[in-house]
This record gives C-alpha cells, structure tokens and sequence, in this order.
C-alpha cells in the first residue's frame, strides 16, 4: 500500500513537470513565430481589398522602405518594422509630417457620385463661382439671377432663413450647393466656407447679394470684359436711379468698363485713392482668385456686415486703380429689400433693421481702427 502511494504521488509530479516544460516551451516558440509573422508571411495573405488598409499596403508592397529611405532621425536605430520619420517644411502648415505625394492641400465644390471611377465623376467643371446670400422670399429674384449664368458657373446659395429644402421646387437648385445657417451674413459665411484652397478651382468669385435685378445682365459676357481690361476686382454698373450710393459705381452708358469717377468735392484725398478710384460696393463684387487669397484673409472673423471692407480692397491688387472697375455695359440694379435688415430682433424700442443699422456703422469704425492700428504696428518703427 505504501510503494502504491508514493509511486503515485512521483507520477503526478512528473506530470506537472511535463505540462510546465511544455508550456514553457509553447510560448518561446509561439514568441518566435510572431515576431518573425509580419515580416515573413503578411504578403501572402490574401486579404479582401476593402479590408486592407494603407499600413497593410506599405508593409506587402515595401516591406523594406524604413530601412531604404534615407531619414536623418533613423540612422543606427530604425528597425525593419519603425514607421519612417518625415518632415517637408514645404508641406502646408500641419501637413509637414505627410509624404508630398499624399497631401491634398486644395479643394472646390464639385458635387460627386457615392459609386464608379472618381476620375470619370465630373463631365464638366464650373470655372467660376457664384455665391449668393438668400432667404426663401427672395426665391424668384435669385431665380431670375441663376439664369443669367452659363453651366461654366457653379451656384452656391447661403440660407440665413434654414429654408434651404424649399429650394427644391427648382431645377437647378438639385445641382447647387446649399449651405444653412440662420441669421447669417454673407462674410460670416465667406470667411467659413470660402476659404481660397476651397474655392481654388474657380477663377472668379461672385459674392452676391439677393436683391439685384439682372434683367440687363449676361454673366459670359461679363467674364470676357473682365479679362479683356485686365481687373482683378470688379462689379457690374448700377441703374443710377436707383439705390445708388457712390458715383464710381454708376453705370455709364458711354463705356464698356471704367475704373475712376469724380465724387463730391473733399471725397477724395487722391484722385487714385477710394472712392474716386480703386473702388467698387460690397453689393456685388467679384474677385479673381489671386485677389481673393488676400481678401479672405483681410476679412474680421468677428465683423459679419462687411462695412468698410470695400475702402480696403485696393491692398489686395497692384495697381489698385488700374485692376479695380465697374462694368458699365452689364449693369444690375438695386432692388433695396432690406430682407436681412428684418433678421434682427428688436432692442431698446428700435426696430430689427435700426440695430442691425447700427451695427453696421460701428463694424465700419471699428476695422477703420483695425486696420490703422495694424498699419502702425507695422510700419512705425517701435518706441524703445
């Protein structure tokens, strides 16, 4: 009885001792094995292309691109699986630590299919840009307007009323671009949604107005004006009798375009200088590209009315007097809804259109001293 038990009792310990060691020795080499996995046997794996990501691709095609490419911070220490280190100051702010190759820094508003080849997406491309700021009681003028231009323009409709599905109702608004935010601006919405690499893709910019009537406007035309004398900034004519304000921008009859005029006498302190020149409304203007680069970034992320922006335009193009005008033979008129005035809410006793008025005078004031602050800053040599 006793042997029994003890024989028992050794066999259960070389028992225990066999699983140990087994154990053991299934982790080293299950250790081995995956170290050695990715290297060795990923590119034979036969995934499904939509399961594979980027980091899979870089692995099978260039299992030995760390170690071939020559990054200063890897010498003598990059391993055949470290991601390479890379640094292009020439990349767009924050993209400097992508491969140039995959940085995408530019954009449009080009509308997509969800399925097919991207590159058979687009049968044409819109080389201009309209936007206009609407609300939905103004639908039939921004119908009217819409219509005066070609396929070659894309129309983009900012809604400050949140009506923007209503819209539906015509054709061409299924091929717009509707962007909704009540009680908006049209340079709130510019300076968030029109950023340059945005809009990159397009050669002019019209940032409209909903109130113009365009009964005597041809937007094709008003292209091939605008190169044929050089402008970089420009507006269509205004009808003088109506809802004028300045005398640079009123239509003459007389004129395919003109970039000076003669204002009331002490208006201007240089006949080059706004508004006698160098000089069109925030009503209607239209930019070039380039000149938008630098406008967008003038415009305050604060001050939503636009008010004093047109006096400062003529920083943006070189000679301002030479490549701002008016197009008087595609001239628009100034309907004067003051549909956006009626967005405001009443305080104090005044009416809605009275405080947003009012707003716009001390936006003008306030970039006026803006821009003379920053105009010292830069140019005064500092006080020590």
């Amino acid at each position: 009885m006793g042997t029994s038990h003890r024989s028992g009792v050794l066999r259960r310990s070389n028992d225990t001792a066999r699983l140990l060691i087994t154990t053991i020795m299934g982790m080293v080499l299950g250790y081995f094995i995956g170290a050695s996995f990715p290297s060795a046997y990923l590119s034979k794996i036969n995934l499904p292309s939509s399961l594979m990501t980027s980091l899979d691709v870089a692995f099978t095609e260039y299992p030995h691109s760390s170690t071939n490419r020559s990054f200063p911070e890897n010498h003598g220490t990059a391993s055949s699986h470290s991601t390479p280190k890379i640094y292009v100051p020439t990349n767009p702010r924050g993209a400097e630590s992508l491969p140039p190759g995959i940085v995408v820094s530019e954009s449009d508003f080009y509308l997509r299919r969800l399925w097919g080849d991207p590159k058979e997406d687009l049968k044409r491309k819109p080389k201009y840009l309209v936007t206009f700021t609407v609300g939905f009681e103004q639908m039939y003028h921004i119908d009217a307007a819409v219509k005066k231009f070609s396929e070659d323009f894309q129309i983009l409709l900012f809604h400050y009323d949140g009506r923007a599905s209503e819209w539906d109702q015509l054709e061409w608004s299924h091929h717009a671009i509707h962007v909704s935010a009540r009680k908006q601006t049209k340079w709130w919405y510019a300076k968030r949604f029109l950023h340059p690499d945005v809009v990159s893709a397009y050669d002019y910019i019209f940032i409209w107005d909903e109130d113009l009537g365009v009964e005597h406007f041809n937007a094709d035309k008003y292209i091939q004006l605008v190169k044929k004398h050089g402008l970089e900034i420009s507006q269509p004519g205004l009808e003088p009798n109506n809802g004028l304000t300045w005398q640079m921008t009123k239509r003459r009859g007389d004129k395919e375009v003109h970039k000076d005029t003669e204002e009331k006498p002490g208006w201007c302190s240089d006949p080059i200088l706004p508004p006698c020149a160098a000089f069109v409304e925030i009503m209607a203007p239209v930019f070039s590209r380039e000149a938008w680069k630098c406008v967008w970034h003038m415009i305050q992320n604060d001050l939503v009315h636009g008010w004093g922006l047109d006096f400062a335009l003529r920083r943006c193009v070189d000679p301002a007097h030479e490549k701002i005008g008016v197009v008087d033979s595609q001239w628009i008129v100034h309907q004067v809804i003051p549909s956006l005035g009626n967005q405001g809410e009443s305080d104090n006793g005044k009416a809605p259109w009275q405080g947003v008025r009012e707003r716009c005078r001390n936006e003008w004031k306030t970039f006026q001293d803006r821009l003379s602050t920053a105009d010292k800053s830069y140019f005064l040599p500092a006080v020590e």
